[in-house]
């Protein structure tokens, strides 16, 4: 589900619409300005929590180095890579590629197994778990405070939150996400619906739905996914909005069998046959909203803002067609993103490298990815309101920079940006339970007679099974 820029994608969960791929080794294509490539550690401070001492010299290994169909991500990282190296001139960083899409799940587990991951690699959020069964990652916590991160008490905790287990902390962020309304404007305006005001309620979604399926000409006012783990995963997430969740607090029981649950499955059913305003092809999955609602042939649907510039960059779309409001419901919303952790068992000297690294490249603002001048620069798409997990004086500097330099109508994001809900992770076995959901959402979407009862009655029953075992 996320495939766009900061995608691992989306996001996370999504990551289950890859096809399964065979293991590929990953090809060493690194870019460095370091001149050896050989280590010589220890000749850097024993203290775990003092910086990294521009004197160490290691090869850090990274994943997810922009490939090369990726000319101006790859161009930047190089550039960082140069600069990077202007201050640890004895950090060598050997960046890998792989084809596709950076994070495949087969890949990803194979990896763990073989023990074969970089020194430093790319996970999700929901990660952490199988990472920590695997004893994949080490903890960091030691290495990682206001001079090795200077801009540390600004992250936002619930990011860094997803990071932690007992304490310690497993890995740093790269980029976050958290759901929302997106809208197509124009068929809000053709329509006469305001698009600065996207609907705050799922009332009010079902009725500017009618009015945009109103139009005709094959238009659907809204959109679910109901296949390839993506319904059960917008199920989730609409109930986190109504203040649900589809796991209880122990972690052991399904808790979407019940009131909530079926204010959900039961707005939908009448969306889709009370008022046909869903359109008649179901069975979507990731990518299919994106390509209609792209084609003006879908008014909105739930999705992050990172949709946008995948659209735009992957589709043809236009920036100035797409609104973002927050989720309706507005009592939760479903969050996720991405991030990097270091291997276990590697020495002090590669962590201190690896997370000086991560610092440069992907925690200060104006730097790093966080330099949108440079993203204008070199056509990349700037303005879209995430990855913003910052806080604070740096959450003020990065908003004004990415205003200041944006390529698209910031404006269109205002209602999203200026009504934030309290965002919420993923459930755990989260994949697994959306797999469960997604014969909630398709039974739901195909079927005019379905019992929603027992849908949910049935899928609860799966996703305790699923929950028991692990």
């Amino acid at each position: 589900m996320r495939v766009a820029r900061f995608r691992r994608t989306r996001r996370s969960g999504a990551a289950v619409l890859v096809s399964a791929l065979a293991l590929t080794a990953l090809a060493a294509c690194g870019t460095s300005s370091s001149d050896d490539g050989g280590d010589s550690e220890g000749s850097g401070s024993t203290d775990p929590s003092a910086p990294l001492d521009p004197k160490t010299k290691v090869t850090l290994t990274i994943d997810c180095m922009p490939p090369a169909a990726k000319a101006a991500e790859l161009k930047e990282w190089k550039e960082d890579v140069a600069a990077f190296n202007k201050i640890y001139p004895n950090v060598t960083i050997e960046g890998r590629s792989t084809p596709g899409q950076c994070l495949e799940p087969p890949r990803f587990t194979a990896m763990l197994k073989a023990k074969s991951q970089p020194d430093v690699f790319y996970t999700y959020f929901t990660d952490l778990p199988q990472v920590l069964a695997e004893d994949g990652a080490a903890d960091i916590g030691a290495y990682v405070n206001d001079k090795t991160v200077p801009a540390l008490a600004d992250i936002d905790t619930d990011v860094l939150g997803s990071l932690k287990q007992d304490g310690k902390l497993y890995g740093l962020p790269t980029s976050n996400y958290t759901m929302g309304l997106l809208i197509n404007r124009k068929l809000f305006q053709q329509a006469g619906l305001d698009p600065d005001n996207p609907p705050r309620t799922w009332d009010e979604v079902r009725a500017a739905a009618k009015k945009i399926a109103g139009l005709g000409g094959g238009v659907a006012g809204y959109g679910e996914y109901s296949a390839g783990n993506t319904g059960g995963w917008h199920f989730t997430a609409a109930m986190y909005s109504l203040g649900g969740d589809v796991v209880d607090a122990s972690g052991k029981k399904a808790a979407f069998d019940d009131e909530l649950g079926r204010q959900v499955a039961k707005n939908l059913h009448a969306m889709r046959w009370e008022d046909d305003s869903m359109g008649k092809t179901q069975l979507l999955k990731w990518g299919d909203l994106q390509k209609q609602i792209a084609t003006d042939k879908l008014g909105m649907f739930l999705a992050a803002p990172d949709d946008i510039a995948y659209m735009v960059q992957q589709l043809g779309a236009k920036y100035e067609n797409f609104g973002m409001g927050p989720i309706p419901g507005g009592r939760s919303t479903l969050a996720g993103g991405n991030n990097y952790m270091i291997k276990q068992g590697i020495s002090g000297d590669k962590i201190k490298a690896a997370v000086a690294w991560l610092n440069f490249k992907y925690l200060t603002v104006g730097q790093g990815q966080f330099d949108w001048a440079r993203w204008k620069a070199d056509g990349l798409p700037v303005g879209v309101p995430q990855p913003n997990f910052w806080r604070g004086e740096s959450k003020t500097k990065d908003d004004a920079s990415r205003t200041q330099n944006a390529t698209m109508p910031v404006a269109n994001f205002k209602t999203f940006m200026d009504n934030p809900v309290s965002a919420k992770a993923e459930p755990p076995k989260a994949q697994e339970i959306y797999k469960v959901l997604d014969n909630v959402m398709s039974g739901i979407l195909t079927n005019k007679d379905a019992d929603i009862d027992k849908l949910l009655s049935t899928a609860a029953t799966q996703v305790d099974q699923v929950l028991a075992h692990g």
